[in-house]
């Protein structure tokens, strides 16, 4: 056999076996799965930065775990309906973060948990108003933010609710007296206050439930990529992946984003 050819043969051997070499590298099933991954903007969870990029302390987690896995993605910041919409809608797709409750428990597949809130109640500083307990609420007009967990939870118990379109509308309307409260879902230490100029004049008066949040996903995402996902972020918490990359945000400001 002409040396050319021989040449060539061995070349193809060479190639056919790097790239089976480098197939067994990456998850099995990962090489055709991407996901659409929504958020919501809600600073310093997930929010564009100078470069138009999605971060923030909940995106740069599932990007991690995303990475991890070997899954391949998009990510696009939308309002929450539309963010939530997309993940019930498209079988390719998973909403950042979502609250698990019984009602949605059956709708997605979950990854996580991401992060934790807590719902808070808030006032105006100078209306001096005292909550023993969520029942003491009833007689206020409560801020709510639309297609929310919070929104729903109030609603499906009866309580008098305002809904905005974006949930920091809430804090503008207290201050001109639209509401009475705002139903808050804050991480802990979470300096929205200081850092929107609210400190002393919207205060805390009931914390009331305590939850993780969750990366949601449709149901036609395959189980082995939920699986995947789910190993990664355990992988993640385990080595500290997770605690660095909150810490990285612990000086985080709305005017250094």
């Amino acid at each position: 056999m002409p040396r050319d050819r021989i040449t060539l043969a061995a070349l193809c051997a060479a190639l056919a076996a790097l790239s089976h070499a480098v197939a067994a590298t990456v998850p099995a099933g990962s090489r055709d799965t991407a996901l659409y991954i929504t958020a919501e903007p809600a600073p310093p969870s997930s929010m564009l930065d100078a470069r138009g990029q999605v971060v923030g302390i909940v995106t740069d987690k599932v990007r991690a775990a995303l990475d991890r896995a070997g899954v391949g993605y998009t990510i696009e910041l939308l309002p929450w309906k539309r963010a939530y919409a997309a993940a019930r809608q498209r079988k390719d797709a998973c909403v950042s973060s979502a609250t698990r409750t019984p009602e949605r428990e059956p709708l997605f597949k979950w990854v996580g948990p991401l992060d934790t809130a807590q719902w808070v109640l808030m006032a105006r500083a100078d209306r001096h108003i005292a909550l023993r307990n969520l029942e003491d609420a009833r007689p206020y007009r409560i801020g709510t933010y639309n297609g929310d967990a919070r929104d729903h939870y109030l609603r499906s118990r009866g309580f008098t609710v305002d809904a905005a379109p974006h949930d920091l509308v809430n804090p503008r309307k207290l201050l001109l007296g639209r509401i009475d409260l705002w139903v808050a879902a804050l991480r802990p230490g979470s300096p929205v206050l200081e850092q929107n100029g609210w400190a002393g004049k919207i205060v805390p008066v009931l914390a009331f439930n305590r939850h993780e949040v969750f990366l949601a996903c449709n149901r036609g995402v395959p189980d082995a990529v939920v699986e995947r996902l789910n190993g990664a972020f355990a992988v993640l918490e385990r080595d500290g992946a997770l605690r660095r990359i909150e810490r990285a945000y612990d000086d985080w400001t709305e005017k250094g984003k």
